[in-house]
């Protein structure tokens, strides 16, 4: 092993490997910015400001406010573990505030892109924050 890396590169290898890094960095930013695109629609639906998606942390912090949810909950999201539970929290928040269900919450967890895409698209009006929003109460249970 060790004698792998000490052995000297050619200059045929140095340029395939660097090929490969430009490959890879160039594929992550058009899926960067494919993926920012769709959040890019559902937030000027909400009425925030597009250009927040393609900020990589402050997108999260807008999300959050679009669904309405505390910012401390972004702490949250850097804990392993939680923060899947906290995901798929706020995909249901987010299908929420656009008056999609359960079906649509699924379908956020596990074709993200697709689905923003679709409230992005699609005929969902913002509704506003889901979180924030009291669940209906049903006629038998009224006092």
């Amino acid at each position: 092993m060790i004698t792998l890396l000490t052995a000297p590169l050619t200059d045929a290898e140095a340029a395939a490997a660097a090929s490969v890094v430009v490959l890879g960095l160039v594929l992550g930013l058009v899926a960067y910015v494919v993926g920012a695109l769709g959040l890019m629609g559902v937030f000027r639906k909400a009425g925030r400001p597009g250009w927040a998606a393609f900020v990589p942390v402050y997108n999260t912090i807008v999300l959050l406010q679009v669904v309405g949810r505390p910012l401390w909950w972004f702490l949250l999201l850097l804990v392993p573990g939680v923060n899947v539970v906290v995901g798929i929290v706020l995909m249901n928040d987010l299908a929420t505030s656009f008056g999609q269900g359960a079906g649509f919450t699924v379908g956020l967890v596990l074709l993200s892109i697709v689905f923003v895409y679709v409230l992005w698209l699609g005929p969902s009006t913002y509704r506003g924050p889901a979180a924030g929003a009291s669940a209906p109460r049903d006629a038998a249970y009224a006092a």
